[in-house]
């Protein structure tokens, strides 16, 4: 962008959400919102189980204009993760096979000319969904399971393999920024129950059961505005609070996305915890969520047709055993 549009982005200040939870409120959040055998002793799927034939089917129905919008960010060495939390870098992109190689002949012993190459990335550097063996609370993941069977070779269980046929089903996009009145919300703000269902009213959508929720607060794009990613791959940021586990869980979605690196509120609301709304959401509800999503063109499009809700298409990578995947999300609308 340019710094006539930069200098255009009108944020929407911090509404300092408070900081005073404790370890002690994580665990009677987690309580009270747990579904572990809800869907029997033996789920990995957790509310992904409440998209079902009827919801697929309600889905597709959405899509009316015929227009595809991708979600995703490119992975590059120019990506988020710069300054990444927890040893996660950008994409390293490697050619094992080049056009010069061909045009010097090198390739013309295997009576082929060709390019080829490879990424080394970790599955959590870009756009991608997290899966519900990414996440402990104490010892143990989702539905009860031993967090240690989350090992060096792999999730035995909860692993994203287990989601291959279930990512698809009605999006709906709350876009908090602009009914906040502005192109992002600052870094630390907190978005509650009340606005997301604020917003929904505003928009004019219901949010249902077995939808994937995806609510945008600009960061994505102001940091894209500015120029550099700064910290937002772990850094403060804007974000759910806390209390919105109980609105998922009341919703009964199906998935959860935005477009900042964690999903929620940074700094985080229990100050002897890194991400806390994770300890529950992820092991305890059994959602899956999505972060890092790009989604500038989806908010410009629906606000020029005032449609909110459409077909949403997200299948992971079926790496057997990994605790997350790089996706290009899309839209049908």
């Amino acid at each position: 962008m340019t710094k006539d549009t930069k200098a255009q982005l009108k944020g929407c200040p911090s509404n300092n959400p408070a900081r005073n939870l404790t370890l002690a409120d994580i665990e009677v959040m987690g309580k009270r919102i747990c579904n572990w055998g809800r869907w029997g002793a033996d789920d990995e799927l957790g509310t992904l189980n409440f998209i079902g034939a009827e919801e697929l089917k309600a889905a597709a129905a959405l899509v009316r204009k015929g227009k595809a919008i991708s979600l995703g960010l490119e992975f590059n060495c120019d990506g988020p993760q710069k300054t990444g939390w927890g040893g996660r870098f950008n994409p390293i992109h490697t050619m094992l096979a080049t056009g010069t190689d061909a045009v010097a002949g090198s390739q013309d012993h295997m009576k082929i000319r060709y390019a080829d190459d490879m990424v080394t990335m970790p599955l959590q550097c870009g756009t991608q969904w997290d899966a519900l063996g990414h996440v402990f609370n104490g010892d143990k993941m989702w539905n009860g399971y031993d967090a240690a069977l989350v090992s060096s070779t792999g999730a035995k269980k909860n692993g994203i393999e287990k989601t291959r046929s279930k990512m698809m089903g009605r999006g709906v996009l709350l876009d908090i920024a602009r009914f906040k009145g502005g192109d992002y919300l600052e870094d630390g703000y907190g978005i509650s129950n009340d606005d997301l269902d604020a917003c929904a009213r505003a928009q004019g959508v219901e949010v249902r059961k077995g939808d994937f929720v995806i609510v945008r607060t600009g960061q994505m794009e102001q940091r894209l505005a500015e120029g550099d990613w700064g910290t937002y791959a772990g850094g403060d940021a804007p974000g759910l609070r806390f209390e919105t586990a109980e609105w998922m869980h009341r919703k009964e979605i199906a998935g959860i996305c935005t477009d900042t690196w964690g999903c929620e509120v940074r700094p985080n609301e229990v100050p002897e915890a890194t991400q806390p709304w994770h300890w529950v959401v992820i092991p305890m509800l059994g959602i899956t969520m999505g972060e890092i999503f790009n989604l500038r063109e989806l908010a410009i499009d629906c606000k020029e047709d005032g449609v909110y809700e459409f077909l949403f298409c997200a299948p992971s990578l079926p790496i057997t055993g990994a605790v997350g995947s790089p996706i290009n999300p899309m839209v049908l609308k």
